[in-house]
Formats: C-alpha cells, structure tokens, sequence
C-alpha cells in the first residue's frame, strides 16, 4: 500500500499521550513554525482555521513577537511617505 506523502498519520494514542486534540496539535506547529521563522503569520493562520486576529492574539498570549525587522520598518515608513505625496 502506497501512502500518500502529502498527509501526516498521528496515530491517536499519540494524541492522548500528549492531551491533544488534532485541532490543538495543529496549532502547536502553526505557533512553533512561525516563532522560527519558517511560516508567514499568514500562512499559519491559515493552517489553524483562525482570522488574523485571533492568531495575533494567540501568538501575544504565548509572548511570541511579530516577525518585523529594520526592513519592513524601511517599507511601511518608505509607503507613509508616498501616501503623504498624493
């Protein structure tokens, strides 16, 4: 029997071992990918079925920062300013 590589079996004692529902192990690697940088705040709220909010939210709870360098600082002041322009 082929398995498919694109889905994860966990098997469910593994989930009672952890006291975790799937929905809770899916945020729990939505949260973990995210604080390493390895998932867009947008693509793991995506993975947890949560608005924007609720994962921000979630992610303050956890004392998580945002993922926001010196970079996109330059941006959003580079973007004020040509708002300011027209």
């Amino acid at each position: 029997m082929l398995s498919n590589p694109n889905i994860l079996n966990i098997p469910q004692d593994i989930l009672d071992s952890a006291r975790l529902t799937i929905n809770d192990l899916r945020t729990e690697i939505a949260v973990s990918l995210y604080a390493q940088r390895r998932l867009s705040i947008g693509k793991a709220h995506e993975l947890v079925d949560m608005s924007l909010w609720e994962f921000r939210q979630l992610l303050t709870f956890r004392r998580i920062s945002p993922d926001y360098d010196v970079s996109d600082l330059d941006n959003d002041i580079a973007t004020c300013q040509e708002l300011r322009r027209l």
